[in-house]
């Protein structure tokens, strides 16, 4: 049986307390045996749930908007190279069975609506997509989680649906 895909995703510039949450969603999502998918550059969500899934020795994808890898994490075991720039965001999550979305900005945004587009669950960890999404919400694809530790419960609820 496939080992089950967490898509992460999330800003590039974002502060310390989401730098640390997503750092601990790798850990945890690694700690479950699951693999760890994100959109694989060195920076902000991305790098930091990379490292905690590395550090717990975790499996994590990326999949890069770049035409090479030259801005991957070095915490990843497979790097998609894609060429694609943004609309690699449709790959990230189409390749999940949960997305957590973390705080970010249009791409986080984006990424988000693909998911729920293609009825992906999604967990909100401290993201904020606007009301325009409460419909998804009255389905069960849209919930929130108060920490790591709460999203992925959320997730491993999901995945056994």
């Amino acid at each position: 049986m496939r080992k089950p895909v967490i898509g992460v995703m999330g800003g590039h510039q974002v502060d310390e307390p989401t730098l640390g949450a997503a750092h601990r969603l790798g850990v945890l999502i690694a700690e479950r045996g699951w693999v760890l998918l994100s959109g694989g550059r060195n920076v902000g969500v991305m790098a930091a749930s990379a490292a905690g899934a590395r550090e717990a020795g975790g499996t994590v994808i990326g999949v890069l908007p770049d035409r090479d890898d030259s801005r991957a994490s070095p915490d990843l075991d497979f790097a998609i190279v894609t060429g694609m720039g943004e609309a690699r965001n449709l790959i990230n999550v189409l390749s999940s069975d949960v997305v957590i979305a973390c705080p970010g900005g249009a791409g986080t945004l984006s990424e988000v609506a693909f998911a729920l587009i293609a009825e992906k669950p999604v967990i909100l960890l401290g993201f904020d997509p606007g009301p325009s999404l409460d419909e998804y919400r009255d389905r069960g694809l849209l919930t929130e989680a108060a920490s790591p530790e709460e999203a992925v419960e959320i997730a491993a609820r999901c995945i056994d649906r």
